[in-house]
C-alpha cells in the first residue's frame, strides 16, 4: 500500500524537527562579554631600550560559546580607539593622533571570528579578521581556556579566556617611527563572559 503524501509530508517534517531541535541542543550559547574583568593589552619596542605595554579598554562584542564543543564558538568584538592608554596623557594624545591610530577617523578596533581549532583540551586558535586603522587583515590568536564553570557570583555558566597574537602595524597603515618603534606589536587579551540567567 503506497504511503499517502499527506503522511510523508508528516513525518518528513517531524525528522526535520528532531534535526533542528538536535542540533539546538549542542549549538554555542549567547554569553555576556564581562567589561570589568576583560583587558587588551599589547607591547612594541621604543628605539630597543624598552619594551612599552598599552592598554584598550570597554571591550564590547557578541560571543557565542559551546563549552562542550568550543570549535563551535564565535566571536566579534569592537574596542574604542579612544580608549587606548600607556599611562602617559602626552602619549595617549600622540598615539590616538593622526600619526598613528587617528581616533577620530577610525574610532573602532575590531574582531570578528571565522574558524576555531582545538589544538588540545585547554588550546585553541582562533582565525578571523583584524580591523585596525580602517583596515582588515587576517589574524590569529591562540587562545588558552583559563576555566569553565559556574561563576561564584552569578550562579551562571561561565569561561575565562586568554588570547595571543603578533600583528605587524605597517600592514594596517600604522607606519610612523617604523622600524625605530616596533613594527611588530604583540597584543595580549584576557576575557571573562558568563551567559544569561535561565528565565
Amino acid at each position: 500500500m503506497p504511503i499517502q503524501p499527506s503522511r510523508l509530508l508528516r513525518a518528513s517534517l517531524l525528522v526535520a524537527a528532531f534535526a533542528f531541535a538536535s542540533a539546538s541542543a549542542f549549538a554555542a550559547e549567547p554569553y555576556t562579554i564581562d567589561p570589568n574583568h576583560t583587558q587588551v593589552e599589547y607591547t612594541y619596542t621604543h628605539f630597543g631600550y624598552s619594551h612599552i605595554t598599552g592598554r584598550l579598554n570597554k571591550v564590547e562584542g557578541d560571543f557565542l560559546f559551546d563549552a562542550k564543543d568550543p570549535t563551535k564558538s564565535s566571536i566579534q568584538v569592537d574596542i574604542p580607539i579612544a580608549t587606548i592608554s600607556v599611562g602617559v596623557p602626552e602619549l595617549d594624545a600622540e598615539l590616538q593622533s593622526e600619526m598613528f591610530f587617528d581616533a577620530a577617523k577610525y574610532p573602532l578596533a575590531s574582531f570578528k571570528s571565522s574558524a576555531v581549532t582545538r589544538i588540545d583540551a585547554d588550546h585553541l586558535a582562533v582565525a578571523g579578521d583584524l580591523t585596525m586603522h580602517g583596515i582588515t587583515k587576517p589574524a590569529t590568536f591562540q587562545v588558552t581556556i583559563n576555566k569553565i564553570g559556574t561563576h561564584p557570583m552569578r550562579g551562571v555558566p561561565a569561561v575565562g579566556l586568554d588570547a595571543t597574537t603578533t600583528v605587524k602595524r605597517s600592514d594596517f597603515g600604522l607606519n610612523y617611527l617604523v622600524p625605530n618603534v616596533s613594527d611588530e606589536v604583540s597584543i595580549h587579551a584576557t576575557m571573562e563572559a558568563y551567559a544569561p540567567k535561565a528565565k
